[in-house]
């Protein structure tokens, strides 16, 4: 505006009032001032206070009248939220205009059969395996329109849709909010503001649980998965039964979808009982003798693995004991919160390659990257993401192999200097390293555990009699597809099959 000013294409600005013409009363007698000193000087006309600036006798009367169109503006702004908290409060919320859905006079949403089979047929296509981009493609040649009325889709607007909680019939209100009242910028609620969400709030489209199956999926895909939405892999027996299979490509599982698949093939595990113990005449009476923990020894010969929110390091040891196998598989317990890496083929489901060869041919440790499951790992066995945690684990062998395990509730947390507090552990610092190792805080008052009730993983007790444990069974999803919540992958194709030539016809019938 300033510009256009100099250049003598405008002579004189009218506005309606001071509010509009600027954030504020600062803003307002800078730009006033700017204006009268061009040569010639251009005049600000305010309908709403009635004032001209080329006629105002000083500039106390223009800062006056902007100080208060600010203080109105604050007040209108703050009734405005007080108004929105009480509305959503009451479960009154806001229906704009959405793909699928009409409103009756009382603002309700009414489905809307027609656009109804486009919101489904995106759901079933991204189910299936289409990208976004590929849907609005298809989209555009089945002349199906956006609740705009055009006719060209975008993967932004496919996104929105599948991203549209009403779609399964809920509303979450206050997504976003305008902190600063003065430049109205609108900003993502990231917890920030108390926001509300109500199911069963209309009518769905979609059933709930492929709303979420979609939302796993698109959650997942930053990381390049792709296709149908995977189930949890469980082992259902031998001495491995109740271990989860980690997908190492897949984001879209929580915490709680790991502990419920092992709950479908095992009981939680029960506390630990007293051990009553008899020592009879010419025995040993251990009963006050501890088993030290490896981590109080020299530890470079035994396998050790490094856990970050970056990724996973396994040590050389690691490698020798499973013999050098270029592809590993990573089990997790929930229950015993045991963490097992065993061999597994290339194109395993759940393969991770976890060494490189170097230029001697020899195979040497890299460093996993875990970016799509390592924070879920973290969460289900309680850890912070800012640390990184270190554990020793033991190698147990049978006539099928070898299988590394590692007992998560020994791991030393590795501390950044920066983090040193924490009362919760017990410190030992050195001043000429970057980190700070903390150990349990139940490791304060003991230097191991009681001979008699030391942890023991996979002893010779648990084998079937002929040495055998079962390392090597497959995990498997639930039997018959479990509680399998989503729409299964035939009904996908036919939903897919039927809504096509509908959807054709009808966008034939408007000219697409």
């Amino acid at each position: 505006m300033i510009e256009d000013c100099k250049a003598g294409k405008i002579d004189l600005i009218l506005t309606k009032s001071i509010s509009r013409f600027a954030r504020n009363y600062v803003d307002c007698g800078q730009i006033v001032r700017k204006l009268m000193d061009l040569n010639p000087p251009v005049g600000v006309r305010f309908e709403s206070e009635n004032l001209f600036t080329l006629k105002m006798q000083g500039e106390m009367q223009l800062m006056m009248f902007s100080g208060i169109a600010q203080e109105e503006s604050r007040i209108k702004s703050n009734a405005m939220n007080a108004s929105i908290e009480m509305r959503f409060g009451s479960g009154i919320f806001l229906t704009p205009p959405l793909l699928g859905y009409d409103r009756d006079e009382e603002g309700n949403l009414i489905i809307n059969e027609r656009e109804a089979k486009i919101v489904r047929l995106i759901f079933f296509f991204y189910l299936y395996g289409y990208t976004c981009q590929q849907i609005a493609e298809t989209l555009t040649q089945l002349g199906c329109r956006t609740k705009k009325g055009n006719a060209a889709w975008s993967a932004g607007s496919v996104l929105g849709v599948l991203r549209n909680e009403r779609h399964c019939g809920a509303v979450r209100a206050r997504k976003t909010f305008t902190p600063n009242y003065l430049n109205h910028k609108s900003r993502k609620n990231r917890g920030d503001r108390l926001s509300y969400f109500a199911e069963d709030h209309h009518e769905p489209i979609i059933a709930p649980e492929d709303y979420f199956a979609v939302q796993k999926l698109l959650s997942n895909a930053k990381y390049g998965g792709r296709g149908i939405l995977p189930e949890p892999h469980t082992i259902t027996e031998g001495a491995l039964r109740g271990y989860v299979a980690v997908n190492p490509r897949w984001a879209g599982f929580e915490a709680a979808d790991y502990r419920e698949a092992s709950l479908r093939v095992c009981e939680p595990p029960m506390a630990p009982e007293p051990v009553r113990i008899e020592a009879q005449p010419g025995d040993f009476d251990l009963r006050e003798f501890e088993v030290v923990r490896a981590q109080f020894f020299q530890t470079v010969s035994m396998p050790c693995v490094t856990l970050s929110v970056k990724g996973i390091y396994f040590n050389r040891v690691c490698v020798q004991k499973l013999g050098e196998t270029k592809f590993v598989e990573l089990l997790v317990h929930p229950g015993e919160k045991v963490l097992a890496v065993r061999p597994a083929e290339e194109k395993g489901r759940h393969s991770l390659c976890w060494v490189r060869l170097t230029g001697n041919g020899k195979w040497m440790s890299r460093t996993v990257s875990g970016a799509a499951f390592i924070p879920t790992l973290y969460q289900l066995l309680g850890w912070e993401l800012e640390y990184k945690y270190c554990m020793k684990g033991v190698c147990r062998r049978s006539q099928e192999g070898a299988i590394l395990l590692f007992r998560c509730e020994d791991a030393e947390t590795l501390i950044p200097d920066r983090m040193f507090e924490d009362a919760g552990r017990r410190l030992l610092h050195s001043a000429a390293r970057r980190t700070v190792t903390a150990f349990p805080a139940t490791w304060a008052d003991s230097m191991g555990n009681n001979w008699y009730t030391r942890f023991r993983i996979l002893e010779p007790a648990d084998t079937d009699g002929s040495g055998n444990w079962g390392l090597m069974v497959p995990a498997r999803p639930p039997s018959g597809g479990g509680d399998r919540n989503f729409i299964e992958s035939e009904a996908i194709v036919e939903g897919i099959q039927d809504l096509i030539p509908q959807v054709r016809r009808e966008g034939t019938a408007d000219g697409g």
